[in-house]
């Protein structure tokens, strides 16, 4: 399956691109590590995964995969 093909939306029903500006909508801790995103956390230039529920991104230096869940565009 190729990215193209994949709808995916945030907790809103927003369509999410390569590209696109996200906001949290919910505290998260990370697993694995000490940190805690805080809501409201602006994150750019999502990339998107080969899952409808999963994008991955850059916070802080660190590349981690979020859940669409508990994102909305901005």
């Amino acid at each position: 399956m190729e990215n193209s093909e994949l709808v995916v939306k945030d907790s809103y029903g927003k369509v999410l691109q390569t590209g696109d500006t996200v906001m949290l909508t919910k505290d998260l801790k990370v697993k694995g590590s000490s940190v805690n995103l805080k809501q409201g956390t602006v994150i750019k230039k999502i990339r998107l995964t080969d899952s409808t529920e999963e994008v991955d991104c850059k916070v802080d230096g660190m590349n981690i995969v979020l859940r669409t869940e508990f994102l909305k565009k901005k």
